[in-house]
């Protein structure tokens, strides 16, 4: 009997200890909730008195309109993406985003039949600073970088309309189409931007233990996919892909 006292009686003990534990956690919690809450507007308050001061490098530098859009990351900030309140207000360009979106849709699109919906960062970047620059205005020449096209995809997310920034190789690739690259078809692409182009014989010799068979459907899929074209002339056969085209001429952009 007399252990079954101690038992209880330590078992309450315990019991008490634990409840107090809790309650100590929550507080510290709560406390250390509102120390960050403290912090993240006094680093806010900052941030808007460095908007406030180096304007005009934001609006007309794309480097450091990146690294600052970085430290506004760093507080679930994001003015530039923004078209209303203080940020908008302050920086004048809360539609920057947007509008350099509607130009990356444009381009996407006009040269989705050639390419397939698949186009490499920098082609689109420089197709859309010839698009900025034939407009005239002050506020479409603004430099942009390929951070701020990056960027500008992200907000194009909520449109469900596929597209997306891919990692291809050593290339970051823009998607515009709603649809998923294979594991076959990724590594196909990887291959051709050394040169351009594969051949089956390229892929067979450099992707070792691909079948035959393996080699014709991944291809045959690019094919039907429109993200490489065949050049019968040559031998062996040629399969080009767009998107890796170095140089092309202004024919290209109408």
């Amino acid at each position: 009997m007399r252990r079954r006292g101690l038992g209880a009686l330590e078992l309450r003990k315990r019991q008490g200890e634990a409840v107090k534990y809790n309650e100590f956690s929550n507080d510290l919690a709560k406390s250390q909730a509102e120390q960050f809450k403290i912090q993240r507007e006094i680093f806010k308050t900052n941030l808007q008195e460095f908007a406030r001061k180096y304007l005009k490098d934001i609006r007309k530098d794309p480097q450091f309109r990146m690294h600052f859009q970085k430290m506004c990351s760093n507080i679930n900030v994001d003015p530039l993406a923004s078209n209303k309140g203080f940020w908008a207000e302050l920086l004048g360009v809360g539609n920057f985003y947007y509008e350099l979106g509607i130009q990356i849709i444009d381009v996407c699109l006009s040269t989705r039949v050639g390419n397939g919906g698949l186009l490499e960062l920098g082609e689109l970047k420089r197709r859309l600073e010839k698009m900025r620059n034939a407009s005239g205005s002050s506020a479409s020449i603004q430099e942009i970088s390929e951070d701020d096209i990056i960027r500008s995809i992200k907000t194009l997310k909520p449109l469900g309309n596929g597209f997306e920034i891919l990692q291809i190789g050593n290339r970051k690739m823009v998607r515009s189409v709603p649809r998923e690259l294979n594991i076959d078809q990724s590594s196909l692409l990887t291959l051709a931007q050394e040169r351009g182009y594969i051949t089956k014989e390229i892929v067979a010799s450099s992707l070792g233990g691909w079948s035959t068979e393996r080699i014709d459907n991944a291809i045959d899929n690019l094919l039907a996919d429109g993200l490489c074209w065949i050049d019968t002339q040559a031998n062996p056969h040629e399969y080009w892909v767009y998107s890796f085209f170095d140089g092309m001429d202004d024919e290209n952009d109408e």
